[in-house]
Order: C-alpha cells, then structure tokens, then sequence
C-alpha cells in the first residue's frame, strides 16, 4: 500500500496557513505516507492576501495572526525565496518540510517576518541547520520551484482548478480531493472523513 499526500499552497497565503494544521494532522495519523508539499509560488511582489481576507480566515480557523503581520497585511508580498528554499529542502531534507512550513508560517503570520530577503530566513535556517545554496535566495524562481511548478499544473488539469490551497490523497491509483474548507476549524476531523474515503474505495 501506498499512501501519498500533495498539498498545494504558498506560503504568504492565509488560507494556505489555515489548512497547514490539516496537513500536520495526517501526517500524524499515516507516518509512512510520502508528501509532497508544493508551493505555488503566487505571491511575487505585487499584491497581497489583505486583511480583509487574513480576518476571513482568523474567524473561521484555529490559527492566530499576531500584530507584526496585521499591521501590514495589505503590503504586497513575495514568496518566491520560500518557495525556493521549500524546493531545495524537500529534495536536500524531506523529512524536515512540514516542520519548517510550520516555523516559517509561524515567522509570517504570527511575529510578521516578511520572509522576502535572504536575512529574514537566516533564524530559521539556522534552527534546521540547513545550508542551501546561493541560488535559493537570488529572488527569482529556482530550477526545483520551476519543476514543482510543472507538477502543480499536472494536478490542476486532472483535478480542474487553478485554486489553492489544495489537498489531494492518494492510495495505490486511487484519490481523493480532500475539501479543506469543511475542517478548518476542526483541523483532526480530516483523519477520520479520509479514513471513511479510503475505507470506502477499497
């Protein structure tokens, strides 16, 4: 049996932020199964989120945003040293990825890290004792990004949308589009819904 989880997000979206807890949830619930974190890479400097919709997500979810990021929700964003640096760990570390998409979300949202510049990154990368390479932190998009890039519009051909954050489970040739709005304010829900899919196409 062959579990795998891809989860498709960028990590300067609120919403994206919102369904983490999902993620960390069933990765608790199946150890063994294979994710695949892909950052979408949306946010490039010129928009952002906006607080509008960052207190969308605060009512309807558990997670918290603290002041630092509040303050200037409305300020274009960029996450393309993010998606960069995530590229390089799930090739270089997969087995720390989700733990630093937490503490990376942790920066952004909850102390305000913009995470634009290579020494905002430089705490983080210090805690994970990684060292990527230069390259990560030129500004724009990496080799490895591009190539998630590719495997993210594979995805959305099959499952017809261009919308993220998304969460798509598969066993053996079998998969299920997990809807992530249903458990945002539940995030362990998710554990027993798929359990009753996988139960169900077996």
């Amino acid at each position: 049996m062959s579990t795998e989880l891809y989860f498709i997000y960028d990590s300067h979206c609120p919403w994206s932020y919102a369904a983490t807890p999902l993620v960390n949830a069933l990765q608790q619930a199946y150890p063994k199964m294979q994710l695949h974190l892909l950052h979408a890479a949306h946010y490039i400097g010129k928009d952002s989120a906006g607080r509008e919709q960052v207190e969308a997500v605060a009512k309807v979810s558990q997670q918290k945003f603290g002041q630092g990021h509040l303050k200037f929700a409305n300020s274009p964003k960029n996450s393309i040293n993010t998606a960069n640096l995530m590229a390089w760990v799930q090739n270089k570390h997969a087995n720390k990825q989700l733990e630093l998409l937490n503490a990376l979300q942790q920066a952004h949202f909850v102390e305000g890290n913009p995470l634009n510049k290579k020494e905002d990154f430089s705490a983080i990368v210090d805690a994970f004792k990684l060292s990527p390479n230069r390259k990560v932190f030129k500004g724009e998009l990496s080799i490895d990004a591009e190539q998630l890039l590719d495997a993210i519009d594979e995805i959305q051909q099959v499952i017809g949308t261009t919308n993220f954050p998304v969460l798509v489970m598969t066993e053996n040739d079998n998969a299920i589009f997990i809807d992530h709005s249903q458990y945002l304010s539940q995030p362990q829900a998710v554990v027993a819904a798929v359990k009753k899919e996988l139960a169900a196409i077996k």
